[in-house]
């Protein structure tokens, strides 16, 4: 039986990569840097900014590219007031505490960032845990994260699911013996699907998602509407 949901931040409750691209291809432009959707997707989406500052200048010592990702979240959250959950996501918590399942958000964003999101979103008290990959002692594509969120929980991988949408993520939490379904937010399905995500989904409003979960809480797994 599924008794837990692990849910990623960016990208999957919430999408926020069309901010997180425009900011760094701005800000990297000021550097004579000059990036586009392609290289976003391969070299931004689910890394850490130390990582992402050292690949895309190099030349930047530590304390230049520590106050460089200050200024970059600084900007995301100055744009970001207006986010709002993807479609569906209040009803999958719904369905949650309506059959006790367990909810962990297990994430690489910034501590800062991750706050100001669920402040703004309205979710601070909607999670039993909440794992920030940089104050663990790995990152996703690590596995740590995943298996940090596990413990909190108490509950073993098999009683559990996480949403994922990025390679990062899917690769920690399949790592973690979770099984996973990618949400296409950012990346594409059939490239998920080779990654191990077992389903993929645009939105937490799927039809095919919804027939899983009710069969994993014990439900009719069709024509059942919480």
């Amino acid at each position: 039986m599924l008794s837990a949901i692990l849910f990623d931040l960016d990208g999957t409750i919430i999408n926020t990569d069309p901010i997180h691209y425009q900011i760094w291809r701005d800000i990297l432009l000021e550097y004579d840097v000059e990036i586009d959707e392609k290289i976003y997707k391969s070299r931004f989406t689910g890394r850490l900014n130390p990582e992402i500052i050292k690949d895309m200048l190099p030349n930047l010592s530590p304390e230049e590219g520590e106050k460089l990702a200050e200024e970059k979240e600084s900007r995301f959250r100055n744009k970001a007031h207006e986010l709002k959950p993807i479609d569906g996501f209040s009803r999958l918590i719904a369905m949650t505490e309506k059959h006790d399942l367990k909810r962990a958000l297990v994430t690489n964003a910034p501590t800062k960032n991750a706050r100001f999101m669920l402040n703004i979103l309205g979710l601070e008290e909607i999670f039993h845990t909440v794992v920030i990959a940089e104050q663990e002692a790995a990152a996703k594509p690590d596995p740590t994260p995943y298996r940090v969120g596990l413990e909190r929980l108490g509950v073993s991988p098999e009683h559990a699911i996480a949403f994922e949408d990025s390679p990062s993520g899917i690769t920690s939490a399949l790592g973690a013996g979770i099984r996973t379904i990618g949400v296409a937010s950012t990346g594409e399905p059939i490239k998920m699907l080779e990654m191990g995500v077992f389903m993929t989904v645009y939105d937490f409003n799927d039809l095919t998602m919804w027939t899983f979960l009710n069969s994993q809480i014990g439900l009719d797994p069709v024509g059942v509407n919480i």
